[in-house]
């Protein structure tokens, strides 16, 4: 145990550089260790801060963070702020287990993923497309501004907040995070409104409309407004996006499906079902 005078702490400064550096977790990408190159490269600051008079010990933590890892980017900056808290500990405990340090990020990485990729992949994306979709179709320079915006605002802030309450937090972060039940909610909540987002995506931006009109005597029937849309509004649409997420499941390539619509679309079409 070192004393109180020869601790050592973390200042902004080396907190400041692993948070920007953590943006760059993916450019350096290893096929087996993933994104652990990046981690490492984000952790170099605060390592040299805290272990940058013991040669031998820089080289163990940056041989601990080169283990594998893998994030939603956004949430990585929550684990490299409890990684650093976990470091300055080590560095002032020689009783402190350094093990648990990547055991802590591996235990991390299945939760925050599944989050981070609901909550960024799932929603934030998706609403962001749509809606800068909806201008872009209209000529309006504010589909792309509003694309960024959307997408970027939260995923900035997350990393910004994540990366201050990791380190406030450190490990107990994670127990307060599980035992809470705030991940399962956060989950669930986040895949209720990446579905409502969706659902609003197909009826506006998929359009499938039968063009038949029937003849009974003097009774016109047009099959679209009188009969379809009389059960469900833009159930055609809902029915081919269903159809098009059941091919992917069953593993058709993507390709195919798009080939297959453009001829089904060809050939109704030209038998004026369409």
């Amino acid at each position: 145990m070192t004393t109180k005078s020869s601790e050592k702490h973390l200042t902004k400064k080396e907190l400041n550089s692993a948070f920007w550096r953590s943006f760059l977790i993916t450019a350096c990408f290893s096929m087996d260790r993933m994104q652990a190159p990046g981690f490492d490269y984000a952790m170099i600051p605060v390592l040299k801060k805290l272990y940058g008079d013991d040669k031998d010990e820089l080289c163990k933590a940056l041989t601990r963070h080169a283990e594998a890892y893998n994030n939603t980017y956004a949430c990585t900056p929550f684990v490299v702020g409890i990684a650093s808290a976990m470091e300055e500990e080590a560095a002032n405990n020689q009783d402190f287990d350094t093990s648990s340090i990547n055991n802590i990020k591996v235990a991390l990485m299945g939760p925050l993923s599944g989050i981070g990729d609901t909550f960024f992949w799932g929603t934030f994306r998706v609403l962001a497309a749509g809606v800068g979709i909806a201008f872009a179709q209209k000529g309006s320079v504010l589909g792309p501004l509003l694309f960024l915006l959307i997408y970027n605002i939260p995923n900035i802030l997350v990393r910004v907040f994540g990366m201050k309450y990791g380190y406030k937090l450190g490990a107990k972060s994670i127990d307060t995070l599980i035992s809470g039940g705030l991940m399962a909610q956060a989950t669930k909540a986040a895949t209720v409104l990446g579905l409502v987002v969706i659902g609003g995506m197909i009826s506006s931006m998929v359009y499938f409309s039968l063009s038949w009109v029937l003849q009974f005597g003097d009774v016109t029937l047009n099959v679209q407004t009188d009969l379809l849309d009389a059960i469900c509004p833009k159930l055609l649409p809902l029915l081919l996006t269903f159809g098009c997420y059941r091919a992917l499941q069953k593993k058709v390539n993507p390709a195919i499906i798009m080939v297959l619509i453009l001829a089904l679309g060809v050939i109704l079409k030209a038998l004026c079902i369409i």
